[in-house]
């Protein structure tokens, strides 16, 4: 697979508390020149990184990120304010605790608000799959795909692992037609990007694809 089929595929990732606009500025233009499907940035860059951007970029942002236990109403109102500012794509992360109790009903709902608040717009619902088990796994596979949603997504990058080829292989077997998967989280080489691709997601949350891509093309290289 060229390396151009693999950055087609990479939401080019900034989500550090210590981001400032200048590392989000030259994420954006990265983005730009390498030819990602996104940046995902905080939500309190998303405005200004629009308005840099334009038509250029896809902009994606987190909703009840990193640790989901926001209320529904927060993430919501998470949600609006970020496509008003000019957000194209939504990563919300579930309330893991609720999975934990089996209140799958309950995630389902919050999900189908926020692709309500979506409409057109792509929702990517991140289960974080380190804190889950397969059954749990298997079971938020179904309440995406019931929910609507249009990708289930790994991992934050925030928690004890992040994606995993068995978790994607997983996936694939269980998500109904028409949810894609994305993959997020430790993703470093350009073969571990291509396996993931090779196993099912469409979508790679990293930033190092990009910044090997930097470093072959650095002189003396």
């Amino acid at each position: 697979m060229e390396a151009k089929e693999i950055l087609r595929h990479v939401d080019h990732t900034l989500l550090a508390q210590t981001a400032t606009w200048e590392e989000i500025r030259q994420i954006c233009e990265d983005a730009m020149t390498y030819g990602t499907a996104s940046v995902c940035i905080p939500p309190a860059c998303v405005k200004q990184a629009k308005e840099y951007v334009g038509d250029r970029m896809a902009v994606c942002t987190v909703i009840g990120f990193p640790n989901g236990y926001m209320t529904t109403a927060a993430k919501e109102f998470e949600t609006k304010d970020a496509l008003a500012n000019g957000a194209d794509e939504i990563d919300m992360v579930i309330n893991i605790g609720w999975a934990k109790d089996g209140k799958f009903d309950c995630i389902e709902e919050e999900i189908r608000t926020l692709k309500a608040a979506c409409g057109d717009k792509i929702l990517k619902v991140i289960i974080e799959t380190c804190l889950l088990t397969e059954e749990e796994k298997v079971k938020m596979c179904h309440a995406v795909t019931r929910a609507g949603a249009d990708y289930i997504k790994t991992s934050t990058g925030f928690s004890k692992a992040g994606a995993t080829f068995e978790d994607v292989r997983l996936f694939s077997e269980h998500v109904g037609d028409g949810v894609k998967i994305k993959a997020a989280g430790g993703i470093s080489s350009m073969e571990d990007a291509q396996k993931f691709l090779e196993l099912g997601a469409d979508r790679l949350g990293t930033s190092r694809i990009v910044r090997l891509m930097k470093e072959k093309k650095a002189p003396g290289c």
